[in-house]
């Protein structure tokens, strides 16, 4: 199994981070592709400040767990996250995690192959050259 973090940026404009993490994992569950082979659950982050007018102490989930079976590649995971992208009127930016490595996804990635080919080489094994020298960003 391979483990895989999803966070929204909650300060970009949206539905809140919880409302579309939650969209993501319903969409991530109609995959076809990962509907079998990912599991996920939405937690609570490491709580941000309060923002002006939350109760303090407010819990936010903000953050998409996954549990990919390692027959699943790393780019079916990427390409089902920029097609949920994709169908948001307003997308937000994702940040996707496995273990060190980070990157964040805009929706812009899906229309370049080369950045897809980096991203997915990132996420898999940490490099983003083909040599394996990347230093782990995207």
């Amino acid at each position: 199994m391979r483990d895989y973090e999803l966070q929204v940026d909650p300060y970009r404009p949206g539905l809140g981070a919880e409302s579309e993490l939650r969209s993501l994992l319903l969409w991530l569950g109609e995959d076809e592709t990962l509907r079998r082979e990912a599991r996920g659950r939405i937690r609570s982050s490491a709580a941000p400040p309060a923002a002006e007018g939350t109760p303090m102490g407010s819990p936010g989930f903000d953050l998409l767990q996954l549990a990919v079976a390692s027959g699943l590649s790393t780019g079916s995971l990427v390409v089902s996250v920029l097609q949920w992208q994709a169908s948001r009127r307003r997308a937000p930016a994702l940040t996707v995690r496995r273990g060190p490595y980070e990157v964040t996804l805009t929706g812009e990635e899906a229309d370049d192959p080369e950045t897809l080919r980096r991203i997915v080489a990132v996420l898999e094994n940490g490099s983003g050259d083909a040599d394996g020298d990347h230093d782990g960003t995207a």
